[in-house]
């Protein structure tokens, strides 16, 4: 074989080790980082087998044998990702009503604690008036930034400023009860617990998120981030009240933590049937997916989601609108856990020996 013969071969194998390695069900980030790309592999799956046909100086039986594999690889990771584009039956319903007292919407961004471009971020809550703004990775000079909120409104905060990149910040215009500032997992990365008064009078929970992605320069494996998914997928599991769950994830929607996270809790996600709403990396468009997530019980309908424009982050802040409506929750199918996804969850949040830690807040 020819030197061109072996890198187009190479590109034949890159789809093949990259699929296979997620399906080892191990924790250490080299098996988990690639439940991220998935679109990507599908694409190098899809263009490696022209390019032998077309530039290899000898087509043998190693090709064949590749080839299938590359067609079997293509076809698995579009099953995992085509549930989110519109070729897939939408799994939140649009609201036709107008907006009123039960419409609630949300802006969250993580705002990379080393940009200093505030008047974007800010420039864009003037323009959506959202009711509740979460920040990541704010720190104390995000947080003089952001606290011009207060003068427009937003009069109900948590904040937690970070130098960590785990700093986190919310603004609402609705009344907030019985917040926890919560250290589930780790010491050092908070999230947030509380009680929203819809301005119908009527509450519901919002948690915020931001735990810790499997990556050599961060947590070496995914333990503390699923465990910290399943663990709060878990207390919604028993909730009998309507619930948002938002924030950086540092997750894939189609990642097998995320659909155990989905099964086990029972919430929703607006983007299936829609679209990837791809938020991270907002530098490189070729290497983007959805690490920003709003999920929310069956008993909420949507009015819009986007991804906004760029406001200086490594991730694009993403926004939406939904509409609190109870009787949804008859046409709506909420996702369900069987036993055995259930003694899977339990066993990812065992493996963590999470710390459980809960500070209350007063408002």
């Amino acid at each position: 074989m020819s030197a061109a013969d072996w890198v187009l071969t190479s590109v034949m194998l890159v789809p093949i080790i990259t699929t296979i390695l997620p399906l080892i069900k191990h924790d250490h980030w080299i098996f988990r980082i690639f439940d991220f790309p998935r679109l990507q592999i599908a694409v190098v799956s899809l263009i490696s087998i022209p390019l032998n046909l077309l530039f290899a100086s000898h087509i043998g039986s190693v090709f064949w044998v590749l080839a299938i594999a590359n067609v079997i690889c293509l076809i698995y990771q579009t099953t995992q990702i085509i549930a989110y584009t519109p070729l897939a039956r939408p799994q939140v319903q649009i609201y036709q009503g107008g907006e009123d007292d039960r419409t609630l919407s949300v802006l969250i961004c993580n705002v990379l604690t080393s940009n200093k471009k505030s008047h974007l971020l800010l420039a864009q809550i003037r323009d959506y008036q959202p009711d509740i703004v979460l920040t990541l990775e704010s720190d104390e000079w995000w947080q003089s930034q952001m606290d011009v909120l207060e003068q427009d409104g937003y009069g109900h905060t948590v904040k937690i400023p970070l130098d960590n990149l785990y700093g986190m910040h919310l603004y609402s215009r609705l009344t907030l009860e019985d917040v926890e500032v919560r250290h589930w997992v780790t010491e050092d990365i908070p999230s947030i617990k509380a009680k929203v008064q819809l301005r119908s009078g009527e509450y519901l929970h919002i948690y915020c998120l931001h735990p810790m992605p499997p990556s050599p320069t961060e947590s070496a494996t995914a333990t503390d981030r699923d465990a910290e998914l399943l663990l709060m997928g878990r207390e919604v599991e028993f909730m009998d009240e309507p619930v948002l769950v938002f924030g950086d994830l540092n997750d894939v929607a189609w990642s097998s933590t995320s659909q155990l996270f989905q099964e086990i809790s029972g919430l929703l996600d607006p983007r299936k049937g829609r679209g990837f709403f791809n938020t991270f990396h907002a530098k490189y468009p070729l290497f983007r997916w959805p690490l920003d997530h709003i999920f929310h019980s069956h008993d909420f309908m949507m009015h819009t989601i986007k991804v906004l424009p760029s406001v200086g982050s490594d991730h694009f802040p993403v926004y939406g609108k939904f509409q609190y409506h109870p009787k949804a929750a008859f046409i709506q199918e909420e996702p369900s856990a069987d036993s055995d996804e259930i003694q899977e969850a339990l066993d990812k949040i065992d493996k963590s020996e999470p710390i459980k830690q809960i500070v209350k807040e007063k408002y």
